[in-house]
């Protein structure tokens, strides 16, 4: 099967991540988004009172992957130190990727 049909019919999953590190006042929650976007996932990603970014993403599996992939990295003035991750399964509760607070 094509990897195009095995994304279609792939089961949605969601993602909750933590992000650690410099990570706050850089531009990752904009960052994100649009890397979010150009994937096809919905979410939200928004700052934590810790100094950490929260991402909670829903999409296919291979997408999601991709998107913990860029987290780990972030946009180029961030140092991402550490990434929690949290997989469940999808609740069609998003309409699109919002940047929260």
């Amino acid at each position: 099967m094509p990897t195009r049909e095995l994304e279609r019919t792939a089961p949605n999953e969601r993602i909750i991540a933590q992000v650690h590190g410099h990570v706050q006042g850089v531009g990752f929650r904009f960052a994100a988004q649009q890397r979010a976007l150009e994937l096809g996932l919905r979410g939200t990603v928004r700052n934590r009172w810790d100094g950490s970014v929260e991402v909670v993403a829903e999409g296919s599996p291979n997408r999601l992957d991709a998107l913990v992939r860029w987290l780990h990295q972030g946009p180029p003035l961030a140092v991402v130190t550490q990434v929690e991750l949290t997989r469940q399964r999808a609740t069609g509760e998003f309409d699109s990727f919002e940047v929260c607070g």
